[in-house]
């Protein structure tokens, strides 16, 4: 039976959530809105008439889409060109879904969406579930068809694994702006020691090329190793801008709820540079270049003020 107006309106009321559930289960804006979509080839094939809780049956039916591909992914992942980091939504994006509690807020920070790779599929949409979107333990069981037990188990196993090393305090996000310039003055100082000074002793460079730009393999570790490869990706060389196809204007702004440096020429999102800001100094530094996972960043830049950039890199 065709689906009414009435039914169309229900799905896309539904939209958004279904979105940023999708977004956080699998780390791709693309991905979710592929996702989401398929979902509504389901919700159009099905007979909407005999389903009671729509609501429920969408978020069933997207779940395990996302499972489905989560399995995937991970084999594709194998054969990914150096490292795999998530696609960064920058602040004000719809997909980021609710932020009302500090778990919805860390629930999809760029950090824990890094970590959340470590999880097996089941361990991330409970986690999501529970975390990001207040489902019951009850409700989980019946999306992912578990146990009420097992949706505990697996809860504290995911937050247990989600939890180990990052036992350091965030600061508020006004101070997180300041340290985020300091080290942007720092950076471009063209020495080591202002960086190092402003890193955590275990600090954490890594960068998502996707093999379309120019990324180290392997991250690099330690304030002395990190502060050295960011003093050379602030050097400025004629290679660089020829890779970039200008110089890049930086700008400081908010990505998954947390502060990063966003490089852009000519109103094209080059790169997004999430950074983890605790109380003992910056402890991450990932970078986001990969052309395809900055796709969704571009339309929303051009589509709002930003103002002047700090500077012009390179």
């Amino acid at each position: 039976m065709p689906l009414t107006m009435k039914d169309v309106d229900r799905f896309e009321a539904a939209r958004p959530r279904l979105e940023a559930i999708a977004y956080r289960l699998l780390g791709s804006a693309s991905d979710a809105e592929d996702a989401v979509q398929e979902t509504f080839l389901r919700w159009q094939a099905a007979d909407v008439e005999r389903i009671e809780v729509p609501e429920a049956w969408l978020t069933k039916v997207l779940t395990n889409l996302c499972l489905n591909q989560l399995t995937s992914a991970r084999a594709r992942r194998e054969t990914y060109v150096g490292q795999w980091l998530p696609e960064p939504l920058l602040d004000g994006d719809p997909m980021l879904g609710p932020a009302d509690t500090a778990e919805q807020r860390e629930s999809v920070s760029y950090a824990v969406l890094t970590l959340m790779e470590r999880l097996s599929p089941n361990e991330r949409a409970v986690y999501v579930l529970r975390e990001a979107f207040d489902h019951s333990h009850r409700e989980i069981a019946e999306i992912l068809d578990l146990t009420e037990a097992a949706s505990q188990q697996i809860l504290h196993r995911a937050r247990k694994r989600l939890t180990h090393g990052r036992a350091r305090t965030e600061v508020d996000e006004a101070a997180a702006r300041r340290v985020v310039e300091e080290f942007l003055a720092a950076a471009t100082s063209g020495r080591t020691e202002p960086l190092v000074r402003l890193l955590t002793a275990d600090a954490l460079a890594v960068g998502d090329g996707g093999g379309k730009v120019p990324a180290r393999v392997k991250p690099f570790e330690g304030a002395l190793a990190v502060a050295k490869f960011l003093r050379g990706l602030f050097r400025p060389a004629p290679s660089k801008r020829a890779l970039v196809g200008g110089s890049p204007e930086i700008h400081v702004a908010t990505a998954n709820g947390g502060p990063a440096v966003v490089a852009v020429v000519e109103g094209r999102v080059v790169g997004i540079m999430c950074l983890e800001v605790t109380r003992e100094g910056i402890a991450a530094f990932r970078n986001q270049a990969n052309p395809d996972k900055l796709r969704r960043a571009t339309r929303a830049w051009v589509a709002t003020d930003h103002g002047e950039p700090l500077f012009h890199a390179f």
